[in-house]
C-alpha cells in the first residue's frame, strides 16, 4: 500500500494527463500502479476522481476541486524541508547491475561522470554475465542484453546490439576464410560459457540457424578474454559489435559472413517496480537510458 503523499503525487500526475498510461510514463511506473493508486485514493475519499473508458480518462468535478487541495498539501509538506527541498536531492546509494564487458566499457564511465555532477550520489556497480536476482539483491537499476519479460520491472529497450563473426588476419591466412556456415563449422572457434548450464553458448545466425561447437579451440566465461583470444588467432569468434568494433577498425580483427549475422540483440535498462521512484534512482535510470545507446553506437 502506498502512503498518502505518494497517492497525492500520482493523482496530480494523472490529473495532468489524458490517460493513466501517460501518467505512468511520466512517473516511471507501470499503468497498474497509477490505476491502483487512484482507486485507493477514491476509496479513502469515498468519491470518484476520474471517469474511465478504454481510450482515455476524464477527471470529475470533485477531482478538479481536489487538485488544488492536493497541490497545496504537497507544497506544505515540501516547505517543511526548507532549503533541502530546493537542493539537488540525487543523493544516496544506487545499486546497479550490468554485464561485465558492457559495464566496464560503457556503464562505468557514464556513472563516473554522473557522480561528478551529483557529489552526493553513490554508485554500487555489480558486474556479472549471469542475470542478477535484482529483487533479492536489492538492485535499483539493471542493464541487460535481451528483453525483460517480467512485469515486476519497468524496462526500456534502448537500442539494437548487432552480433558479428570475426577472426584475426593471421588466422584467416593460416586456415582460410569461411564462405558459408558449413565452412565455419569445420574451423577452430572460441566460445563463451553459459553460466546457467556450464556449456558453451551456441552460435546464432540469420534465419534462426545456429550451431553448437563440439570442440571449441578456446572457452571462457569473460567476453574481454574471448576477444583477446580472437586477436591472438586462436579461433573464429562471434561477439556483440560494440565490443569488437575498435579491434576491427584497428585491423586486429576482420568481420566475416555479414549476410549471416543474426538479428540484433536488444539492450535494455530496467528497474524493479516499487511505486514512485526516488530521485537518485531516477537520475541513474534516465542517464543510462539516454546515454548508453549513443555510447555503444560510437564505441
Amino acid at each position: 500500500m502506498l502512503n498518502r503523499l505518494d497517492l497525492l503525487r500520482i493523482f496530480l500526475a494523472a490529473s495532468a494527463c489524458t490517460s493513466f498510461r501517460e501518467a505512468a510514463a511520466r512517473l516511471g511506473v507501470s499503468p497498474q500502479v497509477v490505476t491502483r493508486a487512484v482507486r485507493e485514493l477514491e476509496e479513502q475519499l469515498r468519491e470518484t476522481l476520474f471517469y474511465r473508458n478504454t481510450r482515455r480518462v476524464q477527471i470529475t468535478t470533485f477531482g478538479q476541486s481536489f487538485v488544488a487541495r492536493a497541490q497545496a498539501a504537497l507544497a506544505g509538506v515540501d516547505g517543511l524541508f526548507g532549503e533541502a527541498s530546493m537542493s539537488d536531492d540525487a543523493m544516496g546509494l544506487v545499486r546497479i547491475t550490468a554485464p561485465s564487458a558492457l559495464g566496464r566499457c560503457y556503464v562505468q564511465p557514464i556513472l563516473m561522470e554522473l557522480m561528478a555532477r551529483h557529489p552526493g550520489l553513490i554508485a554500487d556497480l555489480r558486474l556479472s554475465d549471469a542475470p542478477s536476482a535484482v529483487v533479492d539483491e536489492q538492485i535499483d537499476v539493471g542493464v541487460r542484453v535481451g528483453a525483460i519479460g517480467d512485469n515486476r520491472f519497468v524496462a526500456r529497450a534502448i537500442g539494437p546490439l548487432p552480433v558479428w563473426t570475426v577472426a584475426s588476419p593471421a588466422l584467416i591466412e593460416r586456415v582460410g576464410e569461411p564462405k558459408n556456415l558449413k565452412d565455419l563449422e569445420a574451423l577452430p572457434v572460441t566460445c563463451l560459457i553459459d553460466p546457467a548450464s556450464g556449456r558453451p553458448w551456441p552460435w546464432m545466425f540469420r534465419g534462426e540457424r545456429h550451431f553448437q561447437p563440439a570442440a571449441p579451440a578456446f572457452v571462457t566465461n569473460d567476453t574481454s578474454v574471448e576477444i583477446e583470444a580472437a586477436c591472438a588467432g586462436i579461433g573464429f569468434s562471434q561477439c556483440t559489435e560494440y565490443l569488437i568494433r575498435p579491434y576491427v577498425q584497428r585491423g586486429q580483427l576482420v568481420r566475416l559472413l555479414p549476410r549471416l549475422d543474426p538479428e540484433p540483440w536488444k539492450l535494455t535498462v530496467y528497474r524493479p517496480q516499487r511505486g514512485p521512484v526516488s530521485r537518485r534512482v531516477r537520475v541513474v535510470f534516465d542517464e543510462l537510458v539516454a546515454r548508453l545507446p549513443v555510447a555503444t553506437l560510437r564505441g
